[in-house]
């Protein structure tokens, strides 16, 4: 029997033409049914939301409602009155003027069209299927017959022409941008968010993180609207000229509460636990985040120097050097972060790669003190912590027309 040792690299690469087929119609078909998911909790929302509005149904008729579809089916799923009630939540918000203006101004469309050339270009995946769907006419076409004829899409279309109360629901046009996440991640973040500033960044933030449910969990509990949107005023000068995308992909709070420290802790301790906790603290950093090193040794001259953690941020393209600190900031800690980061410029930096990153994690750091050593940086550093503050008000609208811009790219 042959092995695969024995195939050919003809035979491979026809091979991984397959399984690139594969992968695409597997994706595609997810998102398929994402996207059904989304339009029929739209319906729903919109037909309910009437209902409810003209008093015509009460909390009552809702909750019949969802007794008679899992009477009706009894294997039917996801229509429970708090669920319905999700659903009316989900189209009332985004059939909203409010939010109506805000798409336009964020031009949030241009984002979803932008994902979906993304998708169109990649080659390595699309060329070999739309070649491959473009010499097998015989299957393609009767297949496409076969769908545009379907027999329950007749059915459910003729049902719904003759249901005038049905058809005549003001149901607001659909948003493409709702597509970029999930049902259960909408419904999460709609219950839990108050702005809609900041049910706009979650949807756009789960998409580039790709976070699964308890994954956006963790981002909402830890308010990483406020990690990333803030005014930013942690960051050195030289790291906003240099990377002037990374505003909106580094966070200035960082919680670690997924590491069980007691009251009083070393250095030593929070280096431990973020090891042990690795997975978890790169959510908290960013996926973008690879772990390169702990206590990664830096030579220069006849000694050698540590880095508390070191990353390669894929976005970036860069290394991130990492400092813990268990107290509050002092303006000496820049100057070993910069000399850290001329070490590595110098002696590990690939020339594919950009300049180093350093991230100074402290447990506090006056405002006033921040701007102050930040303001003669060099070097591209940030200060960040793990604490949570609130971000002010009038800030939100432009960082999150930042955020917007940097997806598009």
């Amino acid at each position: 029997m042959e092995t695969n040792n024995n195939i050919n690299k003809a035979t491979t690469n026809e091979f991984q033409e397959v399984e690139d087929i594969i992968s695409l119609h597997r994706s595609q078909a997810l998102k398929t049914v994402n996207n059904e998911n989304l339009l029929t909790a739209w319906e729903v929302g919109a037909f309910v939301s009437a209902r409810l509005k003209s008093s015509a149904w009460g909390s009552k008729t809702v909750m019949q409602l969802s007794d008679y579809l899992r009477t009706q089916d009894p294997t039917l799923r996801g229509f429970s009155r708090r669920n319905i009630y999700n659903m009316v939540a989900f189209y009332d918000t985004y059939s909203s003027l409010q939010f109506v203006e805000y798409q336009n101004n964020l031009k949030l469309n241009e984002i979803v069209q932008s994902k979906t050339a993304q998708l169109q270009n990649q080659n390595e995946i699309v060329q070999p299927m739309a070649a491959l769907i473009q010499n097998q006419n015989e299957i393609v076409q009767p297949m496409a017959a076969q769908l545009s004829q379907n027999k329950i899409v007749q059915i459910a279309s003729a049902r719904l022409q003759n249901q005038n109360e049905l058809v005549q629901i003001p149901s607001a046009q659909f948003p493409k941008f709702l597509n970029l996440t999930t049902l259960s991640n909408h419904f999460e973040i709609l219950n839990v968010c108050k702005t809609i500033e900041e049910r706009i960044f979650y949807v756009l933030y789960s998409h580039k993180e790709r976070l699964n449910y308890k994954e956006l969990q963790r981002c909402l509990k830890n308010n990483t609207f406020a990690s990333l949107m803030g005014d930013k005023h942690n960051i050195s000068k030289s790291l906003k000229k240099m990377y002037p995308q990374a505003v909106p992909m580094l966070k200035d709070r960082i919680f670690i509460d997924f590491l069980g420290l007691p009251q009083r802790f070393s250095e030593k301790k929070l280096q431990r636990g973020i090891l042990d906790n690795m997975k978890d603290f790169v959510l908290e950093l960013g996926k973008d985040f690879l772990f390169y090193g702990k206590e990664y040794p830096l030579q220069v001259g006849n000694s050698v120097f540590k880095v508390d953690l070191l990353f390669f941020h894929r976005g970036l393209q860069c290394l991130v050097a990492i400092e813990l600190k268990t107290g509050k900031f002092k303006p000496e800690y820049i100057g070993k972060l910069e000399f850290y980061l001329e070490a590595i410029d110098r002696d590990l930096r690939r020339s594919n790669e950009k300049p180093s990153i350093g991230i100074l994690l402290c447990q506090e750091a006056d405002r006033s003190i921040v701007e102050y050593a930040m303001s003669r940086s060099l070097s591209p550093t940030m200060i960040a912590e793990y604490e949570k503050q609130l971000i002010p008000k009038e800030v939100l609208q432009t960082s999150l027309n930042e955020f917007t811009q940097f997806l598009k790219k």
